[in-house]
């Protein structure tokens, strides 16, 4: 326990002790393949979740002008927004505890029923209410994958590409949010629902065949499975030293106190869950959530020269590739901390300029209908400042943070506030909108982004290319 120093010692006197059982160097270089091409495949339950969690962006447009199939208001549409995340916050501790019984991939695998029915009911729906209950299977999914996918990622990864394929699940969700916007452009919602279907059931049919994370094999004790997934993982024949490495990182951070109260007791688990929980709640307060499933009923209210259709799929295209150049360039190359700080600067000051143009739009104080261009370019500057900081950070580093030993209730706190945050985000942005104005909700997210920016500096930890355990230890010093 951290707050027995003998206890500690003797941790370290061990660690020490298994070093010094390994005689010679290992010549014998790991493969980053097969961990990558798990992290792939896994993430297509991610590409799902982007279809599923933009599916708003093209079908509240659709659906409440579509009178002659559908009955539904601009209002009663707005909840399709604030039910996913409602589901997220309830359903979140269930998938974390299974996580740690069941496994994390058997766990992973359950995406896929809630996934396939919502699928299936958005198909065949006509009243508001079947798309509230498709709506809320999104958000158990997305409990699923938002809690028990980046634990799954940091277990199986080297560090050194832990930092570039960490951020695989931002990545596949843009590519969802992507195809969403294309297929719902062209499609209605049935053709689209049949269309997205067969990607869960490639997940199924292909994550059947990876393995289950060797984190987890050792905390139930099933050594012999572990060596087994690490040998898929690394494909080296001798993995003396990292199982006994691994086998004593997990044990000691189990060996520490796990009850619910140490979550907030223990400085370094407070720390963690400081750090976490402020990662996630300025993701929602930089306006990215609402943006995500508002982004054509924003172009349209914008009344630019381009189509509300056509503007989306440029924005998210856009997206995707600032996504890639952040994943493989600059997240990689930079440290956490300072993309996150960046990244926040940068988003305000667009914000406070849409939020200007708006104003001026509203009011009529100005002439600008030649500056149409401003709301699409705003909203793409607005995801390239998001690409390498607050919308691939969050997901990057809640799979370093925390110890074996409460990660499975650390991630129900954080997902509880993920998903409160993003039903109050999206709240605020409807009532502000039509209450005061479009301009609000864009002054609202600038100020929200203005004061993270200072409070980044002392919150969020430096864990750019360190182990699981290191950062352990980063968090106890601090």
């Amino acid at each position: 326990m951290e707050s027995n120093g003998v206890v500690q010692v003797l941790f370290e006197e061990e660690k020490t002790l298994v070093r010094l059982k390994i005689k010679e160097p290992d010549t014998e270089k790991e493969k980053y393949w097969p961990q990558i091409t798990t992290i792939l495949i896994a993430n297509l339950a991610g590409l799902t979740e982007g279809l599923h969690f933009s599916w708003p962006s093209p079908f509240i447009v659709k659906i409440t002008q579509d009178k002659e199939n559908y009955d539904i208001s601009e209002e009663q549409a707005s909840y399709f927004n604030t039910i996913t995340p409602l589901a997220m916050a309830l359903c979140c501790p269930i998938f974390s505890k299974l996580a740690d019984r069941i496994g994390r991939k058997k766990t992973l695998l359950l995406i896929s029923v809630p996934h396939i029915l919502a699928w299936i009911i958005k198909a065949f729906a006509t009243s508001v209410y079947a798309f509230y209950v498709a709506r809320f299977l999104t958000g158990a999914a997305n409990a699923c994958s938002f809690s028990v996918l980046p634990i799954y990622m940091g277990e199986i990864s080297h560090p050194s590409i832990r930092g570039t394929w960490g951020n695989a699940l931002p990545i596949s969700m843009c590519l969802g949010e992507l195809l969403i916007n294309i297929i719902g452009s062209y499609f209605g919602v049935q053709v689209t629902s049949f269309i997205c279907l067969p990607v869960c059931v490639l997940f199924i049919i292909l994550f059947c065949y990876c393995p289950e994370s060797p984190y987890f094999y050792v905390m139930k004790g099933r050594y012999e499975d572990a060596k087994k997934s690490l040998y898929y993982l690394k494909r080296k024949r001798n993995l003396d030293n990292e199982f006994a490495q691994l086998k004593f990182d997990v044990e000691r951070q189990l060996s520490e106190s796990s009850n619910w109260s140490d979550v907030f007791k223990i400085n370094s688990n407070r720390r963690a869950l400081a750090a976490g929980l402020f990662l996630r709640f300025t993701q929602q307060t930089s306006g990215m959530g609402v943006f995500l499933v508002y982004t054509q009923y924003i172009f349209q209210k914008s009344g630019g020269n381009i189509s509300h259709e056509t503007s989306s799929i440029v924005y998210f295209a856009i997206s995707l590739v600032c996504y890639l150049i952040a994943l493989f360039s600059i997240v990689k190359r930079f440290g956490r901390k300072s993309c996150y700080v960046v990244s926040l600067t940068l988003t305000t000051l667009v914000l406070y300029l849409m939020g200007t143009y708006f104003y001026l739009d509203s009011h009529n104080i100005v002439d600008l209908s030649s500056w149409k261009w401003i709301p699409i370019v705003s909203m793409i500057s607005h995801q390239v400042f998001l690409s390498f900081g607050i919308a691939v950070i969050p997901t990057l580093m809640l799979s370093e943070l925390f110890s074996a030993s409460i990660k499975a209730k650390a991630m129900p706190i954080l997902m509880a506030e993920f998903g409160i945050g993003n039903i109050i985000m999206n709240t605020i942005f409807y009532y502000l909108n039509a209450k005061v104005g479009f301009y609000a909700p864009f002054y609202f997210f600038a100020i929200c982004c203005t004061i993270a920016m200072f409070i980044a500096i002392y919150v969020i930890p430096e864990t750019k290319g360190k182990t699981l355990e290191e950062i352990q230890q980063l968090l106890k010093r601090k």
